[in-house]
């Protein structure tokens, strides 16, 4: 892992792996306006002359709504174009790592899901990041399809700086109880994927902080940090709806798709640490007392 190129580089994920792999790596960052995944012959022009020996793929159509509406760019963007990266990296004898999601599973299950397990999306957006899994890995079994699951970090906000926000401002705050999977802090995906890229993991692996919980415990959780460590917020407790109450939501959303880290922990010797120590290492470090 020398020279890498990173598509996606100015999001959530994209950005927190740039940032660490270029203190050791050559890193070749791609904002969406330099390569726009739309733009399938734009991708082949943009990649065509670049040597890299691993090209990651962060970037997606992720606004699972959004994609319920608009099949058709959501299956360019998160099928079509993943194939077309896996093509390009297997004509140069590169390895591909795409992003995935939780959001392949329906949800069914009760026990965190394994990277066997079979995947029955319910919405377009699930449907859309399987095919590109799929698409991926018929042109290589050598190139890695990692699934997260509720990504945070510092470079773009997520639901925990939105409930903090919310939390700032009012008196009352809520978040859906009857839904649950795990937080994954993406300055921990950027350590662990190092660790998987240099065991030659290949084929679909699960990544996650460790431990489960709900929308609303994963809320109440960040406001008590935040109290703790003295930043300013209005509301203490936050309130419960259900899933059902979401009235704004179009796409079906899986109820439970807590992902199981074993195989990565089988495969490297390392345990990723429970979520909540994750939170409270982000917001100490990136929420401002102000």
């Amino acid at each position: 892992m020398q020279r890498i190129a990173i598509v996606g580089a100015s999001g959530r994920l994209g950005a927190a792996l740039s940032r660490q792999y270029r203190r050791e790596f050559e890193v070749t960052p791609f904002n969406h306006s330099e390569l726009d995944l739309l733009d399938l012959d734009g991708v082949r022009r943009r990649l065509r002359g670049l040597d890299f020996d691993l090209l990651i793929n962060c970037a997606a159509l992720t606004n699972v709504d959004y994609c319920e509406s608009h099949r058709e760019e959501a299956f360019v963007v998160n099928a079509e174009a993943p194939r077309l990266l896996s093509e390009i990296a297997n004509g140069k004898s590169a390895k591909l790592v795409h992003f995935s999601t939780d959001y392949v599973f329906d949800g069914n299950k009760t026990g965190p899901y394994v990277e066997e397990d079979k995947a029955v999306p319910l919405s377009v957006y699930g449907e859309s990041k399987l095919e590109g899994e799929r698409g991926v890995l018929e042109v290589s079994s050598q190139h890695l399809v990692v699934r997260l699951s509720w990504v945070f970090g510092p470079d773009k906000p997520s639901f925990i700086d939105q409930i903090i926000q919310r939390a700032r401002e009012n008196g009352v705050v809520t978040a859906v109880a009857d839904k649950f999977s795990a937080p994954t802090y993406t300055i921990d995906v950027a350590s662990w994927l190092r660790l998987a890229v240099d065991k030659d993991a290949n084929g679909i692996l699960h990544l996650a902080n460790n431990g489960g919980c709900s929308w609303q415990e994963w809320a109440q959780y960040a406001i008590d940090v935040c109290r703790s460590l003295g930043i300013p917020l209005k509301a203490e407790r936050v309130g419960a709806v259900s899933l059902a109450d979401m009235k704004n939501f179009v796409a079906r959303r899986p109820v439970h798709t807590v992902l199981s880290s074993a195989k990565f922990t089988a495969l490297t010797g390392v345990q990723p640490r429970h979520w909540r120590e994750a939170v409270a290492d982000y917001i100490s470090a990136h929420v401002s007392k102000k």
